[in-house]
């Protein structure tokens, strides 16, 4: 028997608007997964911990306010810190084309720019998210 996949699904910084991360998280929860949705306003810091505690297989980090340079790739960087290099990291947002290369060399899996549908995503997370035994 498989288990089902878990994901966090958080807004990191001071970005105030999160209806698309919450309908993505509505979407992989509908989807069969498991979905930790943290609300707004978190720290890489408190994204890191929570994935950690819930034992989280990939995190979906939403952003528009562009810092996404600065806090998508600190999110990868405290989750090896911490030993789970495992841990898939996904996000989107208000991200310019130029820098998602950036995002994926610093360790961000994939990146949904904006317009992306909640059904991509959810293959996305199917396809490339390993299902816990």
């Amino acid at each position: 028997m498989t288990g089902r996949v878990r994901v966090v699904v958080a807004k990191p910084g001071l970005d105030g608007h999160d209806r698309g991360a919450k309908v993505v998280a509505r979407a992989l929860r509908d989807a069969g997964m498991e979905v930790i949705y943290t609300g707004l306003h978190q720290t890489p810091e408190q994204i890191v911990e929570t994935t950690i505690q819930e034992d989280a297989d990939c995190v979906g980090l939403s952003i528009l306010s562009g810092a996404h340079l600065t806090l998508m790739p600190k999110v990868v960087e405290l989750l090896r810190a911490r030993g789970a290099d495992d841990v898939i990291v996904f996000g989107g947002g208000i991200i310019p084309e130029d820098d998602i290369a950036l995002l994926e060399a610093a360790g961000v899996t994939k990146i949904f720019t904006a317009g992306a549908s909640p059904s991509a995503i959810v293959e996305w997370v199917r396809a490339n998210v390993r299902t816990p035994a």
